[in-house]
């Protein structure tokens, strides 16, 4: 008798720590979402600087000097191609408008292709381009600062100053929210 007391005593525990250990995983998972996400505080300005004849602070005001286009409605994707999201009604100008107002420069031609351009978001987090990439291909003509998203003008959006370069397969990846400041460098 006592022995299968004993027993029942002992798959009681047992039974205690699976649910224990279940209730952990289970919490573990349903909070990972919330440990994985973070907000990135909006930003009002950014600034350019390094390899530039000038360089330059640019207010949400400034950006209305310069030509918008319409973008209409973008999937935004994660690394994996799987839908995260859609961008609607969206208004741009092109990174490299604002780029050429603070004049790239370099000491010879050749170095021009030596030239990084980092964009570098209120969190730290940065998305990195050649200059080629932005002068010099197909991509120039698809990365853009947004304007307009969702019927919100820059400065009613969470995410100003967002930047997205429309070309990339799957957008999230140069996602960029709360962009603070570019840098312009050459490559060591």
């Amino acid at each position: 008798m006592l022995k299968k007391t004993h027993h029942h005593f002992v798959l009681w525990q047992q039974t205690i720590f699976m649910i224990k250990y279940v209730a952990l995983f289970v919490l573990s998972v349903f909070s990972l979402p919330s440990y994985a996400q973070h907000d990135v505080p909006p930003t009002d300005e950014f600034t350019v600087t390094g390899a530039v004849k000038k360089e330059m602070k640019f207010r949400i005001s400034d950006l209305s000097f310069f030509h918008q286009d319409s973008l209409g409605d973008v999937v935004i994707r994660n690394h994996k191609g799987e839908p995260k999201g859609v961008a609607k009604h969206l208004k741009g100008i092109l990174l490299k408008n604002v780029l050429d107002s603070a004049e790239i420069t370099a000491d010879k031609p050749k170095d021009y292709s030596e030239l990084v351009i980092t964009l570098v978001a209120s969190d730290n987090y940065k998305n990195v381009y050649s200059w080629n990439e932005i002068f010099n291909t197909e991509v120039s003509d698809h990365v853009y600062i947004v304007t307009g998203m969702d019927g919100k003008s820059i400065d009613q959006m969470p995410d100003r100053i967002l930047v997205l370069s429309l070309s990339d397969m799957n957008l999230g990846r140069r996602h960029l929210k709360g962009l603070a400041r570019i840098e312009v460098k050459k490559m060591p």
